[in-house]
């Protein structure tokens, strides 16, 4: 099995069971080893007092993203600390887009990168993520 189809395929497994994903309206762009681009349209039951995203929706999508970004290698992992800045507020409308980057992988930690952006390419928030592999594989395989 190519990294790739490994990827793809604990992808395919871990969104079919996300119901908060799936909830949310989020769908998955792109998965590759270490590597998740996830999008999500900004609804009006997502804006908070100021009439603009929720922080907490926001978090959610590039935790999802690095969730699926970290999961790539059919190894169970869970998070294990996030961090996010906002730099610019998600709009009535438009659709956020997080992109997570594996930046460094050793042994049973890795840490992950996630960068929101809204439709017009600003940035709308940078996340890191640390993950720890724990015991389990999404599906049966050597190794």
């Amino acid at each position: 099995m190519t990294p790739e189809t490994r990827a793809k395929k604990c992808a395919d497994i871990m969104f079919a069971n996300d119901a908060v994903s799936m909830g949310l309206g989020m769908s998955i762009k792109t998965i590759k080893p270490g590597q998740a681009v996830l999008s999500m349209q900004v609804r009006p039951d997502m804006l908070n007092g100021h009439g603009i995203c929720h922080g907490g929706y926001i978090f959610t999508l590039a935790d999802s993203a690095f969730a699926f970004a970290c999961n790539t290698y059919n190894q169970v992992t869970v998070a294990q600390q996030n961090q996010i800045t906002y730099l610019t507020p998600g709009k009535l409308g438009e659709t956020l887009t997080a992109t997570a980057a594996e930046v460094s992988k050793s042994g049973r930690s890795g840490t992950y990168d996630v960068t929101v952006t809204g439709e017009d390419g600003r940035t709308v928030a940078l996340f890191r993520g640390l993950s720890r592999s724990v015991k389990g594989q999404h599906f049966p395989e050597e190794g």
